[in-house]
């Protein structure tokens, strides 16, 4: 994946965290936005993110710089148990049965993965 690919992925993963469409997300977000991309920080890992951001919100460009600190490997996939866990527990979050349901329409590869930017895109154009 190019560099310009990678920061399209990251753009439209932001968006879905970005409720007024602004280009901005507020700090408290960064932790689950990240770990909807299949990251998992600590919380000291994102208090230091956020440092200085106080309670203004983060911009596009911030939550970026923080997600290349965290992307080890750089692969563009998320464990469909991560996904799971994160369409239950953050945010709004859906039951079993509506995680279930939208289960049944994203492909998971052998190794139990789901390239996360086809999942935006799936969600993004329902």
């Amino acid at each position: 994946m190019t560099k310009e690919e990678q920061k399209k992925e990251y753009y439209q993963a932001f968006k879905l965290f970005d409720n007024k469409g602004n280009d901005t997300i507020p700090p408290e977000a960064l932790g689950d936005l990240l770990r909807a991309l299949g990251q998992n920080p600590s919380q000291a890992d994102v208090v230091a993110l956020t440092k200085g951001v106080g309670n203004n919100t983060a911009t596009y460009e911030e939550f970026v710089e923080g997600f290349q600190v965290l992307d080890k490997d750089r692969s563009g996939y998320i464990s469909a148990g991560e996904l799971r866990y994160v369409l239950t527990s953050l945010g709004e979050k859906l039951s079993e049965g509506e995680v279930d349901e939208l289960m049944k329409t994203v492909e998971v590869d052998k190794n139990g993965n789901i390239k996360y930017e086809e999942f935006i895109k799936q969600i993004m154009s329902t």
